[in-house]
């Protein structure tokens, strides 16, 4: 017999938005310090940022701007709300954290993983408040409904073009790090976050 399960309050959203786009903006100050970039519409932010050397706040802002007309015909306008609301949040975060917020020396390895587990965390916290940050992966559900093929498919299309670009702007070994942190991101989310365990 099942359990009726309390849906998050305002309060719940809030605080869980909030957490997730600081998490997600103290990952991208740790990126940006080790020289990394990472996938979806954050990492096209961080390389737009790297190549002209424009602060990723405002960029990540305006990247994901036409991708909220998709998300509010597939999801509708309170998943367009929350979204905007951690994407502005992140931005702002990006803006502000670097002032108060400072990195030694770390090793590549630990800060790749460490950057994949405080995104992956920031994530998971965003999308269990119905909330994203970024547009791909709309797109993709886009892609998916118009011709089967699969969402994730057209995220790891994304995904392997943004890290072929990043290796005209960065090193081999420095894109070789930033591969790990998104793989350790990405399976971070894939074995925490699952619609059927978590429902609320």
């Amino acid at each position: 017999m099942s359990t009726p399960t309390a849906r998050h309050s305002t309060l719940d959203d809030t605080q869980g938005i909030a957490f997730g786009s600081f998490m997600a903006a103290v990952s991208v100050v740790l990126l940006t310090h080790l020289g990394f970039v990472t996938g979806q519409t954050a990492g096209l932010a961080i390389l737009i940022s790297y190549a002209t050397g424009w602060s990723f706040g405002p960029v990540f802002f305006a990247v994901n701007l036409p991708f909220y007309w998709l998300g509010w015909k597939r999801f509708g306008p309170t998943f367009v709300a929350k979204s905007f609301m951690a994407v502005a949040l992140v931005s702002a975060l990006a803006v502000v954290l670097p002032a108060h917020l400072h990195f030694g020396q770390i090793h590549p390895a630990v800060g790749a993983v460490l950057a994949g587990c405080l995104t992956g965390a920031g994530m998971i916290a965003l999308f269990r408040h119905g909330a994203s940050l970024g547009g791909i992966g709309i797109v993709g559900l886009y892609v998916q409904d118009a011709t089967g093929f699969r969402a994730g498919w057209v995220q790891l299309a994304f995904d392997a073009v943004l890290f072929a670009v990043a290796l005209a702007l960065r090193d081999p070994a420095t894109v070789g790090w930033s591969f790990l942190g998104a793989l350790i991101l990405n399976l971070t989310i894939a074995l925490n976050h699952r619609r059927d365990r978590y429902i609320a």
